[in-house]
């Protein structure tokens, strides 16, 4: 589910393409009847809970940290059953606006995404209307990024092995990746301490009650993209009064769990690759031949070929079946850079360099040319992961998920089953809940799902928007992870209008 908005934009720049003004079909015809959401709230801010008002009462000193933006911190319970306790910091960056009504909260996804990071994209993905009519912030969640402390597990060495490795499904590889999964819990409990059992979804929406204090808004305004759009849900279900204008863009479906995620995700990527090979096919370039089928099962074969004998990359490090795959899927996120993975293919079927899809696997986990991580998303992602999703311990179970991954995705399938087992041996129990979010008494939110969407497939979009009591879907029909800041000028002006004027788009619009 991660949301790989600052690699992607990245890319699109490298690529020669421009995010800032998409074009598209003209804006749709806008409602303002029902389902219109009311302007920001102005006056006095609500009443803390008396427990935490030393925290939603605190002030916030804001510092320029580089060009046009401004940074701070601010503390949150690490426990908020015990307030009194040891405290946490969060990282804020700000992008203020020339007019603006208002803070806009922002989460990249994930889980374990930087909004720090993503801010230095802001001025690439959002529209100038919208970045004059807030004051953009991003901020890390809970064990991320720069927030302290953070989730930290292995050194970076250790982490690229990890990242390399690919266990086999049989009864020696599953015996190894059991006992891969339990040192990696020990590390993560040894390094990171108290605060790996409090970075759980619902934690961190309480924290961005805590923000949307501090900065001074009566409500919550919000953009969150994949694992954010679950992150802006949970606010809603617990501060459904405190509900401004919340955008949520390539949903996840909260009543799913871990299995049913793994294998929509399977699905959404198989039928992502079926497209880049169609589109390949067309063009002159293309190291693939024949069928769409035959395209697809060429693939296959380089999967294999780098299962058996790595690529070499002209570097120290092989290009592994596992960071072939990632190096294969990143691009998937995002149709605009299908060429960057027509050349990264062509490299390693016709030269064999694995060079380019190194590349794109380092890109996807932050890993820098230096050999070190710039943030901790992968350690985080498992991290958040494991408290929200309680892990089966049914082996037959098991068994079946990673059949039925085989079968709806014979390419990603086997390389996504038994993942499950990473959360096993957590030395915390999960305390989320897979259950619907219908969020009741808070104003209307608005739903944006793409339907060639790979990481968080359309369905999941349609199912939260009939979820929630009061909510409307917005479509884009393409291909990729989300919509707004990477498709078109009819999702830049319906997301605006809403954002900035409160107006939803009319009800079944597709853009």
């Amino acid at each position: 589910m991660r949301q790989l908005a600052a690699v992607l934009a990245v890319l699109l720049v490298l690529a020669g393409y421009t995010i800032s003004q998409p074009d598209g079909p003209t804006t749709p015809e806008p409602t303002t009847e029902p389902g219109s959401s009311a302007p920001p709230a102005t006056g006095d801010l609500p009443d803390p809970p008396a427990e935490l008002a030393a925290f939603y009462d605190q002030e916030v000193t804001w510092e320029s940290c580089g060009g046009q933006f401004d940074c701070a911190r601010v503390e949150v319970p690490m426990n908020y059953e015990d307030p009194d306790g040891e405290r946490i910091e969060l990282a804020l960056k700000r992008l203020p606006g020339a007019e603006a009504q208002g803070s806009l909260l922002i989460n990249p996804g994930g889980p374990g995404g930087s909004g720090v990071d993503l801010m230095e994209s802001v001025p690439l993905m959002f529209s100038a209307r919208l970045r004059q009519a807030y004051d953009v912030v991003g901020f890390d969640p809970r064990g991320v990024g720069s927030s302290t402390p953070a989730v930290d597990c292995v050194s970076d060495a250790e982490l690229d092995e990890i990242r390399s490795t690919h266990f086999d499904t049989d009864e020696e590889g599953l015996a190894q990746l059991r006992r891969h999964a339990a040192e990696m819990a020990a590390a993560c409990q040894e390094n990171t301490g108290e605060l790996l059992g409090y970075v759980d979804t619902v934690s961190a929406a309480r924290d961005m009650d805590v923000l949307r204090h501090v900065l001074g808004d009566p409500q919550l305004n919000y953009l969150g993209y994949s694992y954010g759009t679950l992150l802006g849900a949970t606010y809603a279900e617990l501060f459904p009064g405190n509900v401004g204008r919340l955008a949520l863009d390539g949903a996840v479906d909260p009543a799913l769990d871990d299995a049913e995620l793994t294998l929509g995700q399977a699905a959404g990527f198989e039928a992502a690759l079926r497209a880049y090979a169609e589109d390949c096919l067309e063009s002159t370039n293309c190291p693939l031949s024949g069928s769409v089928d035959n395209a697809v099962g060429q693939v296959q074969d380089l999967l294999a070929l780098a299962e058996a004998t790595p690529l070499p990359t002209g570097s120290s490090r092989d290009l592994t079946l596992g960071l072939m795959a990632s190096g294969i899927i990143l691009p998937l996120y995002e149709d605009a850079i299908w060429p960057v993975l027509t050349s990264a293919l062509q490299a390693a079927m016709h030269e064999q360099d694995g060079s380019q899809l190194l590349m794109l696997a380092d890109l996807a986990a932050d890993r820098q040319s230096d050999g070190t991580y710039a943030s901790n998303s992968t350690e985080a992602f498992t991290a958040i992961n494991c408290l929200d999703y309680p892990a089966t311990s049914d082996e037959k179970k098991l068994e079946r998920d990673a059949q039925q991954l085989a079968r709806v995705s014979p390419t990603f399938g086997e390389l996504l089953s038994y993942s499950e087992i990473a959360c096993q041996e957590w030395p915390y129990e999960a305390v989320g809940e897979r259950r619907p979010i219908s969020a009741e008494g808070a104003a209307p939110i608005l739903v944006i799902g793409t339907t060639g969407d790979p990481a968080t497939p359309y369905k999941w979009s349609v199912s939260l928007s009939e979820q929630l009591a009061d909510a409307a879907l917005l479509t884009y029909d393409g291909q990729g992870h989300t919509a707004y800041g990477r498709s078109n000028a009819c999702i830049l002006d319906a997301v605006d209008a809403y954002l900035i004027e409160g107006t939803m788009p009319a009800e079944g619009t597709v853009c």
